[in-house]
């Protein structure tokens, strides 16, 4: 892996000093009581909203946006792996068959009603907290926060030892096992680190949207909306002031960047 001054894994990282301690002991101590989410391995993603703003070559990331997902769990069909697929082909990695250490970018969990035994599939992936507990516990500042919200893990720092992975509410994140070919320059990956979902940020940077998001139109679900969620004007601000949505264990305080509907 090469350094670069645009790479978006390196832009914008807090030092490990500058990680603030607020969060950490409240969400470790509730994942101990027990309340950590158990989601199983599955797959999908989804989309509607316009391309992302691309900023200059160099320019900094800004705290004036916050990206985001907002997934229609009643447009997201049983079986469907079209984001999943988007996002092994967009940034090179793939199931083994070991569901214990397969990558956790993305997946489709079922979750049914007790009461009623209705049930609804849902894509999971990194949720993008605006207060990440993997933040908080690394002790390199390896996983950190860009500006604009995206949470991220900078490979040449992150030493594995999945600190992050047992913080983390939504079981979003995996360690690498295996040795590594094929990458892709733009999605660092490798042996003995941590990865997760990245929001396609170098897909972000250069003024386009997720591939997970992509893959999905209209005539395939359409069940995810991506923008900036600090603009009243964008398609996913204008939803969610409209209709109910919600954040998976929104009790923990991390603030999720992804949203649902009709959960």
């Amino acid at each position: 892996m090469t350094a670069t001054r645009n790479n978006p894994f390196l832009r914008d990282k807090p030092a490990p000093d500058d990680v603030p301690e607020r969060g950490r002991r409240d969400v470790l101590r509730a994942l101990a009581a027990g309340v950590g989410l158990a989601l199983a391995p599955g797959v999908t993603l989804y989309a509607f909203g316009g391309p992302a703003e691309a900023r200059a070559p160099g320019d900094p990331v800004s705290s004036k946006v916050r990206w985001g997902l907002l997934i229609d769990v009643n447009k997201c069909a049983d079986g469907c792996t079209r984001c999943v697929t988007a996002c092994s082909t967009e940034n090179g990695w793939s199931d083994t068959g070991h569901p214990l250490t397969d990558a956790q970018w993305i997946r489709k969990v079922k979750v049914t009603d007790p009461k009623t035994g209705a049930s609804r599939s849902l894509p999971v992936m990194c949720q993008h907290c605006a207060e990440p507990p993997c933040v908080d516990v690394c002790p390199t500042g390896a996983s950190f926060k860009r500006a604009d919200g995206i949470v991220l893990v900078d490979k040449h720092i992150c030493i594995g030892c999945r600190y992050c992975m047992m913080a983390c509410p939504y079981n979003a994140r995996s360690f690498i096992h295996e040795s590594l070919k094929d990458q892709k320059p733009y999605a660092p990956r490798g042996k003995g680190t941590v990865e997760s979902c990245t929001l396609c940020v170098h897909r972000i940077d250069a003024g386009r949207i997720p591939a997970c998001v992509e893959a999905c139109p209209a005539e395939g679900g359409g069940a995810l909306a991506f923008g900036d969620l600090n603009d009243p004007a964008a398609e996913i601000s204008q939803r969610i002031a409209k209709y109910a949505s919600a954040q998976i264990r929104a009790d923990l305080g991390t603030d999720p960047g992804v949203r649902y509907q009709n959960l």
